[in-house]
């Protein structure tokens, strides 16, 4: 018996295919991306009540 939530995992790349077709053909993606946005999460959590934006800012400048 399929449980309702493995019949929507299974069924969602039917529902969005074109979005599922360009991530697997194009060659180009956002993962540049994400990988810049969860550091400065990790660094924003990590900093999180230690200090005003301003140190913030220079650590995360400063992390590359």
């Amino acid at each position: 018996m399929i449980t309702p939530h493995v019949y929507r995992f299974a069924s969602g790349p039917d529902t969005d295919h074109a979005a599922v077709r360009n991530g697997l053909t194009l060659p180009y993606s956002s993962g540049a991306v994400e990988e810049h946005v969860n550091r400065i999460k990790m660094l924003k959590r990590q900093m999180y009540g230690r200090a005003g934006f301003d140190l913030l800012r220079k650590r995360i400048l400063l992390s590359n």
